[in-house]
């Protein structure tokens, strides 16, 4: 049986700022717009922890079974993959988080009334176990880049605002994108280091058709992006939102670590700092949406 660090280690810790970030970004536009709910955006944040944990579960189950993990994938520990845990568990694991997210997102629905959110809801468990699961898995074609924008961008980010005000307006929107591409780029980041073993194994990730430096020209737009978004959100809600700009300290290594062409375990690091900049950018406009409160 895994150890209990095993299983943290499963969960995939590092990913998890993929899940904080967007509530913390979105609850920001809420607070601009005069209309934080705090009960509701903690609810918010058991949803997407959940769902963050549960696809990291999931993945791992599907991919263990497919043989996609085998003995040369570079990378964290894979539960299922390492014959350490059987995949029926990893597997009940995996929905018992997506059954956290379903009852938080009910509990949301209940409360603002809006029940067209169970169907959000629906479409978004679905898209986690999906990614990597059933006979046709979307992750498995290149599109999970796609889907990532979409489930850890708008619809999170653009989600948190809906949820705490009834509205979106273009800053959530520009929010959301941004919030979406760094989300991405954690993604692309931890794809170019599993290129060769998903080669390989034969899962064909955007990354594995691109190849290795049309990949890392990927990553680099995705960053770019994400700091343009900043500023167009800071001159249109608040210029506190600059903050977020923080976000660079972590990403200046990675960008470093890209152009100096690092393979390997060598991109962990990436992806650890590219998950820090997308929570420290999220930090920074809800600071400055505090601050632009307060002052």
């Amino acid at each position: 049986m895994a150890t209990a660090a095993e299983w943290l280690e499963g969960a995939r810790p590092r990913t998890l700022p993929t899940a904080i970030s967007p509530v913390l970004a979105g609850t920001a536009i809420a607070i601009s717009d005069g209309g934080a709910r705090w009960g509701l955006a903690v609810l918010c944040l058991v949803v997407a922890l959940g769902l963050v944990i549960g696809v990291n579960f999931a993945n791992d189950y599907s991919d263990g079974i497919r043989g996609s993990d085998g003995e040369d994938r570079v990378g964290p520990l894979r539960l299922v993959g390492s014959g350490v845990a059987e995949p029926s568990r990893v597997k009940a694991a995996a929905f018992g988080c997506f059954g956290v997210s379903a009852v938080a997102g009910l509990v949301i629905t209940i409360i603002t009334g809006h029940w067209w959110f169970i169907i959000v809801g629906l479409a978004c468990i679905l898209a986690a176990w999906f990614y990597t699961g059933g006979p046709h898995p979307y992750g498995y074609a290149g599109l999970g880049e796609v889907f990532v924008f979409v489930f850890f961008g708008l619809v999170a980010v653009g989600g948190t605002v809906y949820v705490q005000t009834d509205h979106v307006g273009a800053a959530g929107w520009v929010t959301a994108s941004l919030i979406g591409f760094l989300a991405c780029a954690v993604l692309v980041a931890n794809n170019l280091r599993d290129i060769d073993g998903d080669r390989i194994s034969g899962k064909r990730t955007l990354e594995t058709r691109l190849g290795a430096q049309a990949t890392r020209v990927l990553y680099l737009v995705l960053v770019f992006l994400a700091c343009v978004g900043v500023i167009l959100a800071a001159g249109m809600q608040t210029w506190w939102f600059l903050l977020g700009l923080g976000a660079v300290i972590f990403l200046a290594p990675t960008v470093r670590a890209m152009i100096d062409r690092v393979t390997g375990m060598s991109l962990v690091p990436v992806l650890r700092n590219t998950g820090l900049a997308e929570l420290l950018c999220a930090v920074g406009f809800l600071a400055g949406a505090t601050l632009d409160k307060l002052l």
